[in-house]
């Protein structure tokens, strides 16, 4: 089985959104997969398919408009 690799990113979110921005990653399947490092800072990683992840930096964009949402 061919196993891709995926690329890792943390962002640094509105904690108070990280439920929201994991629905909304969901609904995307297959995009990207987040993890909570830190709930009381909001520091997330996600796991971004490669073959999605200008799909997924548009999406990350489009959050970033609306709410805190950094690279670290």
């Amino acid at each position: 089985m061919n196993q891709m690799k995926m690329l890792h990113r943390e962002y640094r979110v509105d904690r108070t959104r990280i439920g929201f921005i994991k629905f909304i990653f969901e609904a995307y399947e297959g995009i990207a997969v987040i993890t909570t490092l830190d709930a009381r800072t909001g520091h997330v990683r996600m796991a971004i398919a490669p073959d999605l992840a200008q799909e997924a930096f548009r999406i990350i964009a489009d959050l970033q408009k609306d709410f805190e949402f950094h690279a670290l």
